[in-house]
């Protein structure tokens, strides 16, 4: 069993200056996500207006797959016009690291 973990530091858009408004853009992000059934939330951040860290999870057998699901996940939010996605820091976990 491996596990594969991402981080994405965001750059939201100039008009979220505030937590609803940054809600509204990290929802659909957060969303668009999930679709790739991976666990996805809003890790970091949260206080600070214009600037998201988004991470996501995922378990398979295949660590082909981690690979596969977590690229999908980086080209989704990268294609996002209304964001800058930042950074991708990415941690890959096999059964010899839980011991």
């Amino acid at each position: 069993m491996f596990t594969g973990t991402a981080r994405f530091d965001v750059l939201l858009p100039g008009d979220s200056r505030t937590l609803k408004i940054k809600r509204g853009y990290v929802r659909p992000l957060v969303a668009a996500l999930r679709k790739f059934e991976v666990a996805a939330a809003e890790v970091g951040a949260q206080d600070r207006y214009g600037r998201t860290e988004i991470g996501v999870a995922v378990v398979s057998a295949d660590i082909g797959h981690i690979g596969e699901v977590l690229d999908s996940c980086e080209r989704v939010l990268a294609a996002r016009p209304e964001i800058e996605l930042l950074s991708v820091h990415r941690k890959l976990y096999g059964d010899t690291d839980w011991q």
